[in-house]
C-alpha cells in the first residue's frame, strides 16, 4: 500500500510520470522504498533544500505503522 501511495504522489509532481517506479524491500532495519525517477525530474522530487523529499517522507511515516525509509534516485 505504501509503495502505491508514494508512486501516486510522485507521479503527480513530475513531468515524466511513466518513468516513475517504486520498489519495496524489507530488511532488518525496516522497510525501504526505492523511488526511481527520470533524471530531469530529480530536482522537482527533491525540492529546494530537500523540502519536497522530506514532505514525502513525512507522509509515508504518517501512513505507516512501522519504520520506513524512502530513497530517491534517478533512472541512469
Amino acid at each position: 500500500m505504501l509503495a502505491e501511495a508514494v508512486e501516486h504522489l510522485i507521479k503527480n509532481i513530475v513531468d515524466f510520470p511513466d518513468d516513475v517506479s517504486v520498489r519495496s524491500h524489507e530488511n532488518n532495519r525496516g522497510e525501504l522504498l526505492r523511488v526511481r525517477v527520470n533524471p530531469e525530474d530529480i530536482g522537482r522530487v527533491i525540492g529546494r533544500s530537500g523540502r519536497t523529499a522530506n514532505a514525502i517522507r513525512t507522509v509515508v511515516q504518517a501512513l505507516a505503522d512501522h519504520k520506513v525509509r524512502v530513497d530517491i534516485m534517478d533512472v541512469r
